[in-house]
């Protein structure tokens, strides 16, 4: 659509993204002179951006690929118009602006249509992962105040024991359950008449459009509430970082019904007007997924570190194929995996950082020079700060808890945690957000990640962040995760020590802890160095995240006691030598 007969909500937003895309490579001046645009006080997403040129347009929106080969695709013009009759069918139901829907499906088309569907009304989306029970169900539509779900039959059981009145749809062309709708009588609908039927709600920017619940790794998890600007146009510096480009097909692996899903296989893609490309697969193949990414032409890809390192571990020799940007997200990335891929592929992985909480706030971004470990500067239009454990910010060259600046509202954060005050209050505690992460910064405003406010701790009084004894762990070639807790110790009041998943075909035993011992002992100071190790599957959130507070716990449980199965550096006399 032309310029002209936009808005004036679009235009300003096309000219804000606009002007990140001419400055993509140019990070200081994008840092200078970016600002939000003011997008009026009713924006929606769907109906004032996506629309704007989504409407008869036959370039591939999304595009989904099973692991048999099935490919699916999707145009801007299809999404628009399958969204219009989920809206008006939902509508229907007497579902509209303001009510509260969770969505709780795969990586399939009617997760972007039923998310796009539910702009178009001014609901509020509640995303929703597969791997959640009745019991976080419960709580969930509880807390969120739902008024109806949409699943997959598989899923529907699970319902069976959550109390409430509520909607329920079953996506799905086969038989529904007993007292569930049929969400695909949506596409039946006339295109017109659904489009007629579902004009632009009205809400207001500051509504609430999305609850996310985080994976909360010390209690139950937080709700998390973001408005129709806050997300929708916040992850502009999501975009920014991942590079993302009018035409572009981007990949991102994360799982729905998480934040990072809807940063970067939603909102960000669609903001730069790019493809959305999905590969689903039931057990991870690194072979596979090059294959696909080289196959569809993929030009951006983000994916955690543990994937990288799968990759890395498959063969990198095929090229990368027409990827332009390597981007890595989701824990902090370890410099062993970055140098690999850029000696086999030529490409820099650059990471990032932020939260459910936020968009994109720290990264490195394309065409920026990169400093080994670091996970680079704040992204235009985002205040970060560092703050000192007083709470007084941190200037110039420190360490600190990474913040943004309240002062200077910051446009991409969350409204606050619903429902519960006491931590809203401390997480806005003295005019800042607070992250609950620790980073260093240098001279020239590098930002490196130290590690989880709760995670460092002090041996023989020396601070130790896990992150940096655990990125020299995973290098060894036997280790696929570690997590790294203080141990205590009757002379060093506490040790490090390595709680250690083993890649598959290695023996948990004493020559295995020697070996992995030997090399945290040849690349780490002395004072750092890995004192105990216990090989276990490490325990995990729903999300993914290691839960170090049980490994703490477990710790501070058998003080003065060796548990079963843990290897000392002293029971390696060699080890001294």
């Amino acid at each position: 659509m032309k310029a002209s007969t936009m808005s004036t909500t679009t235009t300003r937003l096309r000219a804000a993204r606009d002007q990140l895309h001419k400055l993509r490579a140019v990070y200081e001046d994008a840092l200078s002179s970016f600002s939000w645009p003011d997008v009026g006080p009713t924006f929606n997403f769907a109906h004032d951006w996506f629309d704007t040129y989504a409407r008869g347009n036959n370039q591939p929106a999304l595009v989904i690929v099973e692991e048999d080969g099935a490919r699916a695709s999707y145009s801007f013009g299809d999404m628009a118009r399958r969204s219009d009759k989920v809206a008006a069918h939902l509508a229907a139901q007497g579902i509209g602006r303001g009510d509260s829907v969770v969505v709780m499906l795969g990586n399939q088309v009617e997760l972007w249509e039923s998310m796009l569907g539910l702009l178009r009304l001014g609901a509020v989306i509640m995303p929703t992962t597969t791997a959640v029970g009745p019991a976080e169900l419960i709580d969930r539509l509880d807390r969120g105040n739902a008024r109806a779900v949409i699943c997959n039959p598989a899923d529907a059981s699970k319902f069976d024991e959550v109390p409430g009145d509520y909607l329920k749809l079953a996506v799905g062309d086969a038989e529904v359950p007993a007292g569930w709708l049929r969400y695909a009588d949506a596409h039946g609908l006339a295109d017109d008449a659904a489009r007629a039927a579902v004009p632009h709600p009205g809400n207001a920017s500051s509504d609430r459009l999305l609850l996310y619940f985080t994976s909360g790794t010390t209690s139950r998890p937080k709700l998390v509430e973001h408005t129709h600007v806050s997300y929708p146009v916040g992850h502009l510096s999501t975009m920014y970082w991942l590079g993302l480009q009018p035409g572009d097909v981007h990949l991102n692996i994360s799982s729905p019904g998480w934040a990072k899903h809807a940063w970067s296989n939603f909102f960000a893609p669609w903001l730069a007007e790019a493809t959305i490309f999905v590969y689903n697969y039931t057990r991870f193949d690194a072979r596979a997924l090059l294959g696909q990414i080289r196959t569809e032409g993929v030009t951006t890809f983000c994916a955690p570190p543990t994937v990288w390192r799968m990759l890395i571990n498959a063969d990198l020799s095929g090229g990368p194929g027409s990827l332009r940007e390597a981007i890595a997200a989701g824990e902090p990335l370890n410099p062993e995996v970055i140098s690999q891929v850029r000696r086999q592929w030529g490409l820099t992985i650059r990471d990032g950082f932020g939260q459910t909480e936020m968009t994109a706030a720290v990264a490195n971004t394309p065409g920026q020079p990169l400093k080994s470990g670091s996970m680079g500067r704040p992204l235009p239009g985002v205040p970060v700060v560092l703050t000192d454990p007083t709470g007084n910010k941190v200037e110039g060259v420190g360490e600190g808890e990474i913040c943004l600046d309240l002062s200077q509202s910051p446009f991409t954060l969350m409204t606050g945690y619903q429902g519960d005050p006491e931590r809203n209050a401390a997480a806005m505690e003295g005019g800042y957000y607070h992250t609950g992460d620790v980073a260093s910064r240098d001279e020239d405003g590098y930002i490196t990640y130290v590690g989880r406010t709760d995670d460092v701790f002090k041996a023989s009084d020396y601070k130790i962040s896990p992150f940096e004894l655990e990125s020299v762990l995973i290098e060894h070639p036997s280790v696929a995760e570690a997590a790294v807790v203080p141990a205590p110790d009757a002379l060093r009041l506490a040790v490090p020590k390595a709680y250690i998943a083993l890649v598959e075909g290695h023996e948990p035993n004493a020559d295995t802890a020697r070996s992995i011992l030997q090399y945290a002992r040849d690349h780490l100071a002395p004072f750092l160095r890995v004192r105990r190790i216990e090989f276990c599957e490490l325990p995990k959130t729903i999300s993914g995240k290691i839960r170090r507070v049980e490994l703490r716990r477990r710790e501070n449980e058998v003080e003065g006691s060796r548990p079963a199965g843990e290897y000392r550096d002293d029971d390696f006399p060699e080890l001294k030598r």
